[in-house]
């Protein structure tokens, strides 16, 4: 499989295959919104377009990154968001980094969101769709966020070589300078839980695929078979 990790500004021509990498906390979050019964994540453009989405449609959830704001239900944490009861819901997400990254690729033939809590299954979900190619969206600090592309790099390994140990690239995440940032405070709307969190190995047993609905960017949850189910396995 040939793969490419680039930063958002560097993405010249839409991709085939994407897999948006935002770990500490986009897609961390969104996985957990899943798992507190989310059914679907409108990523938005804005903040102010999540406010429209959310004035539109007040049984919606709006999640952003930074602190607590007016109009908005919650912010970007995981450690915060576990706690929500969203069964049934839609929710509305706006973040920094993960959200701008999946909306630069969104007419690319195939959109999934990671982080290290969907690691396993966005891999067998690429594996089961047997592209050539894979182009890696590094979303952080220009491309070179090392929790990132620790992520993005474990994925792609996992997709040709199932023996690829975790622990080299928790590592690094876990030193990246976004996960100093969340633990020394730098960063507002956190939760002390929120690294250990974002670190947690295949906590989730579904890939994220994004694609356009009514022109809007909808991600939602995608069940992939274990290795048990899977002939091929």
């Amino acid at each position: 499989m040939d793969t490419r990790f680039l930063g958002i500004a560097d993405l010249v021509e839409t991709p085939s295959v994407a897999v948006v990498v935002d770990v500490m906390r986009a897609f961390t979050v969104a996985a957990w919104a899943f798992a507190q019964g989310a059914e679907k994540i409108v990523l938005a453009e804005s903040l102010d377009e999540a406010l429209a989405l959310k004035a539109r449609h007040p049984d919606w959830a709006a999640i952003k990154d930074g602190p607590p704001a007016p109009g908005f239900d919650a912010v970007n944490s995981p450690g915060l968001l576990r706690s929500v009861d969203l069964g049934g819901r839609t929710v509305v997400q706006k973040t920094t980094a993960g959200t701008v990254g999946a909306l630069a690729v969104r007419e690319a033939q195939l959109v999934l969101c990671a982080s290290f809590v969907v690691a396993e299954a966005t891999a067998r979900h690429l594996q089961a769709r047997g592209s050539d190619g894979v182009t890696f969206v590094v979303t952080g600090e220009d491309g070179q966020a090392d929790e990132d592309l620790a992520c993005a790099e474990y994925i792609a390994r996992r997709v040709t070589g199932a023996g690829t140990d975790a622990a080299d690239y928790l590592r690094r995440a876990a030193r990246s300078r976004a996960a100093d940032e969340l633990t020394q405070g730098v960063r507002q709307g956190v939760h002390p839980d929120d690294v250990a969190l974002c670190l947690e190995l295949d906590r989730f047993p579904f890939a994220m695929v994004a694609a356009l609905e009514d022109s809007l960017m909808v991600l939602r949850p995608c069940a992939v078979p274990s290795p048990a189910e899977d002939p091929s396995a």
